[in-house]
């Protein structure tokens, strides 16, 4: 049964969510009196005054209802306020019964929810939030929700490995964020999302001009957003070869960011830093290990699933670059297990070693697996990652040819199908 003074503030809610005056609304069945008493909660509504009002709304009667977590105001200030996931579950139930709340307030809600799902490492859940994020914003129609809007899909798209519809979401948010003379903030976001994506299809150019105007743009600071733009450009200079600058990018970022600014962004720069001690030339497993084993220790604190994989992934890397190919085999049969909450690439990479192990062990299965994904990236239009797969292949045919005692024929390079690329284009 409705009840005053809830219902009065529900209805006033309504109404002005639609634009409407108490006197549009009350029409010619009510007097302007009695629908300001209502709103008012000075008079209870009858049956009749309350489905005389639903068909003027367009609604029914039980919208004047409350949600059961309340209002999405609310839930929302819940949800910012603690991140608990009872307080995120309010969250969703609130927005899914508010249809009729202000935009912004539904944007607010959609970024939250869409954040709890990239932690989680759920971006095909991340994606749906996102997208709802998105068109909200274009009908807000401010530039500052518009940019914030299309630089987290875009960074979504591209874990999900849909680079083209990526990097047209980057592109769009730069342009805006350009025109209208965003800040600092927000025109950082934008790039680090551009640089990483534009990467990934393989327009290193672009993306080393792009990550030299964001760490010029960053300057001077020391905080999330200063560590992880120094990532970023170490990431470019990797893909490109330069290992050194890479190595000294991630070092100022690992030595001068704390803990204590964001424990899962210290936690995946130094997941970054092992990675590329294992990637560099010459590769320093001891040194990787070292930052398998501060990783562990922080992922105590913060053990999300898609953190545990990266770093048991990490961990099965190193494992072969050792030469301990059995254990590297324990932790990918760990992985496959779970559900995957990792990036595309990320999940390619395990792919790719479990196709290397194969080559290793005479099964032939692994080089039609390689060269598979390989053309799937190239369809993709993943450009760097499917040059990283074929540099890969030819590398574990010409391992395998020593191990069985031969060596390395033209003929077996031709059967790759594709240039292999150059020790310059890096190792993503």
């Amino acid at each position: 049964m409705l009840r005053q003074p809830a219902f009065g503030r529900r209805l006033r809610k309504l109404r002005m969510a639609q634009g409407l005056s108490q006197t549009a609304l009350a029409g010619d069945g009510m007097s302007t009196g009695y629908l300001s008493r209502l709103e008012s909660g000075a008079r209870q509504p009858t049956e009749r005054a309350v489905a005389y009002l639903a068909e003027r709304l367009g609604l029914e009667p039980a919208d004047f209802e409350e949600p059961a977590g309340g209002s999405l105001a609310h839930a929302l200030t819940l949800a910012a306020s603690t991140g608990a996931g009872d307080a995120l579950e309010t969250l969703r139930e609130a927005l899914a019964a508010e249809g009729h709340e202000t935009p912004v307030l539904r944007w607010q809600a959609l970024w939250q929810l869409a954040q709890q799902r990239r932690v989680q490492g759920d971006h095909e859940g991340e994606r749906e939030y996102l997208e709802d994020l998105v068109r909200l914003g274009d009908e807000v129609g401010l530039a500052e929700l518009r940019v914030r809007g299309l630089t987290r899909l875009a960074r979504c798209l591209r874990s999900l490995g849909e680079i083209p519809a990526a990097l047209d979401a980057c592109v769009t948010a730069h342009h805006l964020a350009r025109d209208a003379e965003l800040g600092v903030e927000d025109r950082s976001a934008v790039l680090l999302a551009l640089v990483s994506v534009e990467a990934e299809a393989g327009r290193m150019p672009d993306a080393r001009a792009h990550a030299d105007e964001l760490v010029a743009l960053v300057e001077g600071r020391s905080d999330t957003l200063w560590a992880e733009a120094m990532w970023t450009a170490a990431a470019v200079r990797v893909r490109q070869g330069d290992y050194p600058a890479a190595q000294a990018h991630l070092e100022q970022a690992l030595e001068r960011f704390s803990s204590t600014d964001d424990l899962v962004l210290w936690l995946r720069l130094r997941l970054a830093a092992g990675r590329l001690h294992l990637q560099k030339v010459p590769a320093d497993p001891e040194a990787a290990q070292r930052c398998v084993t501060a990783a562990e220790q922080a992922l105590a604190f913060v053990g999300t699933p898609g953190l545990r994989q990266e770093l048991t992934a990490l961990k099965a890397d190193l494992a072969f670059l050792t030469a301990r190919y059995d254990d590297a085999r324990v932790l990918l049969g760990e992985l496959a297990l779970e559900e995957p909450r990792m990036t595309y690439r990320d999940r390619v990479r395990l792919d790719i070693l479990r196709h290397q192990l194969r080559i290793l062990s005479g099964d032939d299965s692994g080089v039609q697996g390689l060269r598979a994904l390989a053309e799937q990236a190239q369809a993709d239009a993943n450009i760097d990652l499917a040059a990283e797969i074929w540099r890969i292949l030819a590398e574990a045919l010409a391992q395998s040819q020593v191990q069985r005692g031969s060596t390395p024929s033209a003929a077996s390079g031709a059967t790759l199908g594709a240039p292999v690329p150059t020790q310059t284009e890096g190792r993503a």
